[in-house]
């Protein structure tokens, strides 16, 4: 399998109600764990604990942790924000996607262009 096919995973330690654990995510879910717990004041453990307290027993801790951070931002999602962004037109989407390398991770070129909802 070539470099395409692999997922870069980052293991990390967190505190889950002061229990030590590790979970492994993408770096751009850490970045946006990161950037949530910045806004909010508080720790990306203190998030975590929240999270692990509210899933169901069905659902990993990481999972629970994506969908988290999905359901985060999408609330804060406004139409002024999607405009700023550039989002709405499918054309411009294939336009960023194709000046972008394979390597990269979608949200780095996006993020470093400033484009953010």
């Amino acid at each position: 399998m070539g470099k395409e096919g692999k997922t870069a995973l980052i293991s990390r330690n967190i505190t889950v109600n002061k229990r030590r654990t590790s979970i492994r995510l993408e770096a751009q879910m850490w970045l946006a764990l990161k950037e949530v717990a910045l806004r909010e004041k508080c720790t990306i453990h203190d998030i975590c604990t929240i999270i692990a307290g509210r899933k169901s027993a069905s659902i990993t801790l990481t999972a629970a942790i994506r969908t988290f951070l999905m359901l985060y931002f999408k609330a804060a999602a406004t139409e002024e924000g999607h405009q700023k962004a550039g989002h709405g037109a499918f054309k411009m989407m294939l336009a960023r996607a194709a000046n972008q390398p394979k390597e990269q991770g979608y949200g780095d070129d996006y993020e470093a262009r400033g484009n953010r909802t």
